[in-house]
């Protein structure tokens, strides 16, 4: 008996999940509970077990696929079954239902971009899948719907038609991914299809005549962090305020409780620490800068849960450090270490990745100042942290040399005015100029 394998929904914001490895081939044994694939989603890896046991009959997807949620990837069943050569296709029933979905989806899309250009190839559910079947590249169909979108019958005429526009899968993937358009290349397969080697060869030439050294394809965890601060950016209306802070007292505070910490948790306190804790402190009489603002809605958070970015290879990530306020600076610097090094160990799990209700970003072990840090959506705040340098500064009318730091408060203000931002601020700066305040 077939036995389907879906891409599951991870979380509540999951949409697609990439394919990142398959630990089966087609015709190998499965068993409940062992690692069939491995998928990254919101920016994490995640192994996929199978809940069913059997043979690995067929596989839809490759690697670097995106794929929807509750998609069927693959079946597995006995030797004696026969798994379809093509995902099955929705009812006709579900196929109008999805196709008058996303003919909504796509309207209100226009609405809100007030006829802003949208490069995405618009074309219903039924339409892919036609060209899919058919190894048909939906990009060179020309759509008769609204806007250009393609309809089931598009695809149909374009199969019907002159094979020399037509343009292989592959081909058009590696144009689509190069910038290509490939209508501007003369075809050398049969009747004039353009092949893979056509574009690699237009893509060397291209290369040859703008010296370049290299393409690399925004993929996987690249990929992630790419889309999320487009959509942060384009979304958000940021704002980004900045401060000066005297931290000769924190170096102080630092200094004296280094040895103690070390010998508790086997970790040296940083100011990252230090900064986390104080920021915590703050919250607490800025509950607007916890918040998140999710459909409409400005949720105040109960708890101070930090975000903490860390920086891995290709891409940028963010563990959640819970409870911020309530932890002491050594069980702070135990938590924080400890999910540094699972994060750039690829070692996270989904819930480590969630819950944040405010993110600091510090790129103090740099020779950056300051710099306007993009939110991590839904929070309405982030905090950059900068370098601590020597400067000249006035004190009581006397030029003196200290250790300072510029903090970068970047802020929704859909949710918070400046006022309040400012007044967050302030007061944080102040706490980190008094550190000893953190310790009653």
């Amino acid at each position: 008996m077939l036995k389907e394998v879906f891409m599951p929904k991870l979380s509540s914001t999951m949409e697609v999940g990439t394919l990142l490895e398959w630990f089966k081939e087609e015709g190998e044994s499965v068993e409940v509970g062992e690692p069939l694939f491995e998928i990254m989603t919101d920016k994490i890896n995640i192994e996929v077990e199978s809940y069913e046991e059997g043979i690995l009959l067929k596989k839809y997807y490759d690697v670097e696929d995106e794929v929807p949620v509750n998609e069927i990837v693959a079946f597995i069943g006995e030797a004696n079954d026969k798994a379809p050569d093509n995902p099955p296709a929705a009812s006709n029933e579900e196929q109008l239902e999805e196709e008058a979905a996303a003919e909504k989806a796509v309207s209100q899309e226009e609405a809100a971009t007030s006829g802003a250009s949208i490069s995405k190839v618009r074309a219903t559910p039924a339409a892919r899948r036609v060209a899919r079947e058919n190894n048909l590249s939906i990009e060179i169909i020309q759509g008769t719907g609204s806007n250009g979108r393609i309809h089931e019958q598009d695809v149909i005429a374009a199969l019907n038609t002159d094979s020399s526009k037509l343009v292989t899968p592959l081909a058009a993937k590696i144009a689509a991914d190069q910038g290509i358009d490939p209508d501007s290349i003369q075809g050398t397969g049969a009747r004039g299809k353009v092949v893979k080697q056509d574009v690699l060869g237009q893509q060397n030439t291209s290369a040859q005549e703008t010296g370049e050294l290299e393409r690399i394809k925004l993929k996987g965890l690249r990929k992630a962090v790419a889309d999320k601060m487009l959509q942060s950016a384009r979304s958000i209306p940021h704002v980004t305020l900045t401060t000066d802070v005297d931290m000769s007292k924190a170096i102080e505070v630092r200094k004296a409780l280094l040895p103690t910490i070390e010998a508790q948790t086997g970790y040296r306190v940083s100011y990252t620490e230090i900064i986390m804790k104080a920021t915590a402190s703050v919250l607490k009489n800025h509950p607007r800068v916890n918040a998140s603002l999710i459909d409409n809605e400005i949720v105040m958070n109960q708890a101070i849960n930090l975000g903490l970015a860390v920086a891995v290879e290709d891409g940028l990530i963010v563990p959640s450090v819970p409870n911020v306020d309530k932890a002491g600076l050594a069980e702070l610097t135990t938590l924080s270490k400890g999910l540094g090094t699972k994060a750039r160990n690829n070692k996270l799990t989904p819930d480590e990745m969630r819950g944040s209700t405010f993110t600091i970003s510090n790129l103090g072990m740099y020779a950056i100042d300051g710099f306007t840090p993009i939110i991590n959506a839904p929070e309405t705040a982030i905090l950059g942290v900068g370098r601590i340098v020597e400067k000249a500064v006035v004190i009581d009318h006397v030029v003196e040399v200290r250790p300072m730091m510029v903090l970068s408060l970047s802020f929704d203000h859909r949710a918070i005015d400046g006022a309040p931002a400012a007044a967050f601020l302030t007061e944080l700066k102040e706490r980190l100029e008094n550190p000893w305040t953190l310790l009653v």
